[in-house]
């Protein structure tokens, strides 16, 4: 049968989806009674390899349903079949933190997935009945307590019809809705005609999916990207090749972009294809504060008897579905619009959301990425790709703090029956106290001249297992205590070392531990994973094709490292399709940000190059400095020599901590029409120094002040170290690379559409340098060495055969 006509769903998402009823509350701690995270899984495999020889672990059932001239596809993986004489039983493992003893019947959900298998079992092999049964152990103590139960082939399936019953109206609509959308893909047409490099780079797109490769894509301003990668996926999408579509980025006004994008389709092509924005929980929330319990949310009251007739009704109504739908929707309906969005996410085609909720293990949607989920034909479009490095590394980091310990000691101390926890806690306070001090005792080995002192350690075993016994006992002391004093401080702390546990669980060689004293005086112990490439992997495999894309990939095998670890990746460049001779790269060679040159001299010539540029031409400059504090410098400067009356135009300067209206304000100004030039003082890799589009007038020149490396610290000089060791280039991957990652940034935001005109000039004699100037992206052409005296002739002299250029043309 055609696969168009097949609607595939997991077991677990069809339990979970037909099961669930009632309210939404978090006040249930996130494992109680579900399975552990990644911290449960070597338990889970020794569980499996102690059954003995009749015991078949990790087997694949999958079970067909016609209905209306198509099929439903149910499939999964239960944990292990045993064979004896006796007769066969479906084991489901779960390993938990939980005290066993308080476990009084297994899940409901668990169940259920257990039933399914069974049911698939005895329709393969023709059996009369079957036994079920559901393992839980405890992580920590390993104590193991099963509930078995036998049920005749007859009883399971009147059971599975009955949950299919559930379901035949969501996959009807699937169907239904595929069909279409798969005829309309075929006959999509792109909305424009293509610009220069356009249509080859959406050839490389369509043939990297077809091939089920990835591909990291340098694409310079300009090129149009967005369009150029979704509209090639979309057509592999209508040849088979592609199931859904997630849209990852890293910012809000990304994904606007990628929204529009959809539209233009819509609009141009009649593009039949659905897609949905998710949103952070805090942007969502209709409440003062995120607090899903039905005693302080009326909206969580009952949520999910409302919420599938809510799903429904918008699946029938809106194509791009954005936060404004979700709030309108929910409100109408009276549901959480933050798990509303989640769950419109199961039935759309496209998912376009934050790099976390595929990659991220605490917030990724387990609907897709659970460990036990098989693979789908998912297609990942990464956008902004450059800032998944940081992001991953965080994402698979954890850390601990010795204070918090003693803090959360205290606070149980008040409660009676807590008297465990508080033993267990002491215990990790003790184990925390030993690390600090043998760092104490060893403290200024590593890099104490840098101001960054820090003592790698070769593992945290002892620390792991105390906080293991500790963590059980916690998760259910928080179970049976919904509300007390200081509860949010208690439960944050308990997901703190649920990640740290997690993390502990992933140890490999591409982490490094080690722990310091904080500039605030407490101690901190960090898992850092310093490669993420492995974890990044875990996740792309569940897919069947990522595009990686950015204005700023170079050198593209730094990204092939971090992002997939496999330098035998697909990867283009992309030609701009802007002249070159639009724009004029200055590099100076007199000026340095150095920390050994910083000083009143230093500064006044960078101001000179800033007076001598922005008066060259009157329109809109952005000034990015390495710091706020060279920021401050730079502008006290500026306000010396306009009350001496000797500065021919304004500025205005970014601020720490602006609230969203200040940002729309600060780029509200370069609309504004003036009689003199304006200079935008900014951070190098701040708000303003990505994803900001000025186009023409709006922005004609960007001045950067120095190499935009990171500040010497701690993980920095992890990083180089390892590195080092492994590659022999620690400088490059701690430092130059993402140094030059965000003078590129920065440098972008001029020159944004054929039309656009300017200046990029790169103040710091270490850009001259062999190894800057090799990582200087290819559409900048040529560029100009320049110093204080020379630079005003150089600007003069270009704005002037671009006057020519315009007279030229409209001559």
């Amino acid at each position: 049968m055609d696969t168009q006509a097949q609607i595939r769903i997991s077991v677990r998402n069809l339990v979970e989806f037909v099961l669930r009823r009632g309210d939404l509350d978090n006040r249930r701690t996130a494992g109680a009674r579900r399975e552990a995270m990644q911290a449960g899984s070597r338990l889970h495999r020794k569980i499996q390899k102690r059954m003995g020889s009749s015991y078949r672990a990790e087997v694949n059932l999958k079970h067909q349903v016609e209905v209306d001239g198509f099929q439903i596809l149910v499939e999964g993986r239960t944990d292990g079949i045993i064979m004896e004489a006796s007769g066969v039983t479906i084991d489901e493992i779960k390993c938990i933190y939980m005290d066993l003893e308080r476990l009084e019947e297994a899940e409901p959900v668990h169940m259920a997935q257990a039933l399914c298998y069974g049911y698939f079992y005895c329709c393969d092999h023709g059996l009369s009945s079957i036994d079920i049964q559901l393992t839980y152990c405890n992580i920590e103590t390993e104590q193991i307590r099963r509930f078995k139960e036998s049920r005749s082939f007859e009883a399971l399936k009147h059971w599975f019809s009955g949950l299919i019953h559930e379901y035949v109206k969501w996959a009807r609509y699937l169907y239904h809705h595929s069909l279409r959308r798969q005829e309309c893909l075929k006959e999509l047409p792109f909305p424009y005609p293509y610009r220069e490099g356009q249509r080859e780079l959406a050839v490389s797109v369509y043939r990297s999916i077809v091939r089920g490769r990835n591909l990291f894509i340098q694409a310079p301003t300009g090129v149009g990207k967005t369009l150029s990668t979704i509209y090639p996926s979309l057509k592999a999408m209508g040849e088979g090749y592609g199931e859904k579509l997630f849209y990852l980025t890293a910012k809000t006004i990304t994904r606007s972009v990628a929204e529009e994008a959809f539209e233009i389709l819509r609009e141009k092509g009649n593009l039949y294809f659905n897609t949905v924005t998710i949103t952070a929980k805090e942007k969502l929330c209709v409440m003062e504060k995120p607090d899903c319990n039905p005693d302080y949310c009326p909206r969580a009251k009952g949520h999910y008897d409302r919420v599938n007739d809510a799903v429904y009704e918008i699946l029938h109504e809106v194509d791009g579905i954005t936060r404004g739908r979700i709030l309108e929707y929910g409100e109408k309906h009276k549901i959480c619009p933050f798990e509303f969005c989640l769950d419109i996410s199961n039935w759309v085609d496209g998912i376009i959301c934050d790099y976390n909720y595929v990659f991220d293990p605490n917030v990724r949607l387990k609907r897709y990425f659970a460990e036990n989920e098989p693979g789908r034909a998912y297609l990942f479009l990464v956008d902004e790709a450059h800032n998944l490095v940081l992001r991953a590394r965080e994402m698979y980091s954890a850390s601990l703090i010795k204070e918090d310990v003693l803090l959360v000691k205290r606070i149980l101390k008040s409660h009676p029956g807590t008297g465990k926890a508080v033993e267990l806690l002491e215990k990790c306070n003790k184990q925390f106290l030993e690390l600090k001090r043998s760092y104490e005792a060893e403290r200024g080995i590593h890099r104490k001249a840098l101001g960054c002192s820090y003592e790698l350690l070769p593992d945290v075993n002892l620390l792991a297992l105390s906080l293991m016994s500790m963590f059980g006992v916690l998760e259910t002391f928080m179970n049976e205590h919904p509300e007390f004093t200081d509860r949010e401080l208690v439960l944050d702390f308990y997901f703190r070392v649920r990640d740290f546990l997690y993390v502990y669980d992933r140890l490999d060689d591409h982490y490094r531990i080690y722990d310091r004293l904080c500039s605030d005086g407490n101690f901190m112990v960090k898992l850092l994973c310093v490669n993420p490439a492995v974890n990044l992997k875990e996740c792309l495999d569940k897919g069947a094709s990522t595009l990686f894309f950015s204005a700023t990939l170079l050198p593209i095998r730094y990204y092939k490292e971090l992002l997939s670890g496999n330098q035998d990746e697909y990867a283009v460049y992309a030609e701009s399709p802007f002249p070159q001779e639009n724009r004029l790269v200055l590099a100076a060679e007199d000026v340095s940000s150095r920390y050994s040159r910083r000083g009143p001299h230093e500064y006044e010539k960078f101001v000179d190059y800033i007076c001598r540029i922005v008066e060259g031409r009157k329109g809109n400059y952005m000034v990015f400095c390495p710091s706020y504090l060279y920021l401050n410098e730079i502008e006290e400067r500026l306000a010396r020599r306009k009350a001496e009356g000797s500065m021919g135009f304004t500025w205005m300067a970014q601020r720490v901590r602006m609230s969203e209206e200040e940002r729309e304000e600060f780029l509200r100004s370069f609309e504004e029409e003036r009689d003199l030039s304006m200079a935008a003082l900014c951070v190098m890799g701040g708000i303003f120094s990505e994803g900001i589009d000025l186009k023409e007038e709006r922005l004609i020149g960007v001045i950067i002040i120095g190499t935009g490396l990171p500040q010497v610290n701690t993980e920095q000089e992890i990083l180089k170290e390892y590195f080092d060791e492994h590659q022999g280039r620690g400088f490059d991957y701690a430092y130059q690379y993402p140094g030059m990652n965000k003078v590129m940034q920065a440098a972008g935001r001029v020159i944004r559409t054929a039309g656009d005109k300017g200046i990029i000039a790169l103040l710091d004699e270490r850009f001259l340098g062999e190894e800057a100037v090799a990582l200087f992206p290819r559409e900048w052409g040529t560029y100009t060495v320049v110093n204080r005296f020379n630079v005003e002739q150089a600007v003069r002299e270009f704005w002037g055969r671009q006057e020519q250029s315009d007279h030229g043309a409209h001559a």
